[in-house]
């Protein structure tokens, strides 16, 4: 039987080459995020590849967060990385947020 406890655990520099500013600037947890097109043949790995996946549909910075279970800085290394190859791009920003999405986006930051 295995518990949470016997999971080897991953250092987040580990994740992120040491690295703990993004490679693109103005990352912000309400950003939302979509795969380009062809990301899902890439050769991509690891929490790369996990969040092309989540992609295929429009994510917050703060929803990869909370899927991956990884720290927000951590998330906006990849994400950083995963815009300046090509394979993620920013999806059109409001001025305004709904209600709706601000409640979602603090009830994903709680969860962490």
């Amino acid at each position: 039987m295995t518990s949470a406890d016997d999971d080897p655990m991953v250092r987040p520099f580990m994740l992120t080459g040491g690295r703990t500013t993004p490679m693109h600037e103005g990352l912000r947890i309400e950003t939302q995020l979509r795969a380009a097109p062809a990301a899902l043949s890439a050769p991509l790995r690891f929490e790369s590849r996990r969040i092309v996946e989540l992609c295929q549909r429009p994510q917050s910075v703060a929803d990869l967060s909370a899927a991956l279970a990884a720290p927000l800085g951590v998330v906006r290394v990849i994400v950083g990385d995963l815009i300046t190859e090509g394979y993620v791009r920013i999806e059109e920003q409001p001025d305004e947020f709904s209600t709706s999405l601000i409640e979602r986006i603090r009830d994903r930051v709680r969860a962490l």
